[in-house]
Order: C-alpha cells, then sequence, then structure tokens
C-alpha cells in the first residue's frame, strides 16, 4: 500500500483517524455548500491553509500540494468557464480544490493503516446489509492514496516534454491515461499476489 504520512506531533498527527475522516467529511460538505462566492471559497482556501499550518506543515508543504494538484485546477475551470462566468468558475474550482487538499492533508498526518481501521469501524452496521468493511475501506483508502501518485506522473511528462522541447498538447492526456492505467494493473497485480482481489 502507498503511504504518504510523514511523521510529525501536532495535534493533526495525534487525532484519531476516525475523528479525522469525520471531520474531512463535515469540512468538505461545509466548503460545497458555503463556498459559492468569490470570497467564501477563497476563504476556505485559506482555511485549508491554516489547517495544514495545525499539521505543523509550512507553505512549502501546501504549495507542493497545491502543484500536485494543478491538472485539477486545470481540468475543472476549463469546463466550469465553459458554461459558467469567470467568477461562478472561480469559486467551483477552488472549492474542489480545497477539498483535494484537505483529503492530502489526511494522508499526511495519518498512516494509511489506521485509515484503513477507522473506515471499517465506520462500515461495520453496513455488513447486516451484505457490505464488506474491509473491503469498502481498502478501496477509498486506495483511491486516496493514489491521487498524488497520478499528480506525480503528471508532473514527470510535463518534465519530460520540457526538456524535449515539446508543447503540452492532447498526448498529454493520453500518456497520463496510459501511465495511471499500467500502474493501476501493477496495483491489481500486487493485490492479486497478496490474494486481494
Amino acid at each position: 500500500m502507498i503511504s504518504l504520512y510523514r511523521p510529525g506531533d501536532s495535534p493533526l498527527h495525534r487525532a484519531p483517524a476516525g475523528a479525522k475522516l469525520a471531520g474531512l467529511a463535515v469540512l468538505a460538505l461545509a466548503i460545497s455548500l458555503v463556498a459559492r462566492t468569490v470570497p467564501t471559497a477563497a476563504a476556505a482556501l485559506v482555511l485549508v491553509c491554516l489547517a495544514f499550518a495545525f499539521g505543523g506543515f509550512g507553505p512549502a508543504t501546501w504549495l507542493r500540494q497545491l502543484w500536485a494538484a494543478r491538472w485539477i485546477v486545470v481540468l475543472v475551470a476549463a469546463t466550469q468557464l465553459v458554461f459558467l462566468t469567470p467568477a461562478e468558475a472561480f469559486a467551483n474550482t477552488t472549492r474542489v480544490v480545497s477539498v483535494v487538499m484537505l483529503a492530502g492533508l489526511l494522508t499526511l498526518t495519518t498512516r494509511t493503516s489506521a485509515l484503513l481501521e477507522a473506515l471499517q469501524r465506520a462500515l461495520m452496521p453496513l455488513r447486516h446489509v451484505g457490505v464488506d468493511p474491509w473491503r469498502v475501506g481498502f478501496t477509498l483508502t486506495l483511491t486516496i492514496a493514489l491521487v498524488p501518485v497520478v499528480g506525480d506522473f503528471a508532473t514527470r511528462i510535463r518534465e519530460a516534454q520540457r526538456a524535449r522541447g515539446v508543447r503540452l498538447g492532447a498526448r498529454s492526456v493520453v500518456t497520463l491515461l496510459v501511465m495511471s492505467l499500467r500502474h493501476a494493473d501493477d496495483v491489481a497485480d500486487a493485490l492479486g499476489a497478496r490474494g486481494i482481489g
């Protein structure tokens, strides 16, 4: 399992994984419902920045996470600008980025094993309707952990194209898709070898 956890002694590091998951859910919902204008969306991004500081991370870590999410920014902003005004597109894009950054902060301050255990406990009541808490928790944890991996693939593609003097284009998206699918196959093979499937 890919782990993005960075050891630390901040209040966020010490908080239980379940509480952090619940906090992420509440904050994501609040941001989605409240941050609908430029000022409130900007305030949400500032709140995320403060959350990183609360987790013991400086501006450099925050900026690295934002840089890793730049393709999400470009994709969301471009699609939003087709249908909405610039102000609405900014607010919607900022909301999405804020939630993605919060998820990144969760993975930075929480061990993957602790996240998996917390998700399993939260999903335990669903066993009565045929849901396997371990499989669902594992899938969600793996999904959260793989988001920055795809971001790293995008960075490597851009750096390779820059080294060759090639401009970004549709090929970049295809290359990113191919790399992501290959990685997904590798992960699936690794899980299959461990009897998880």
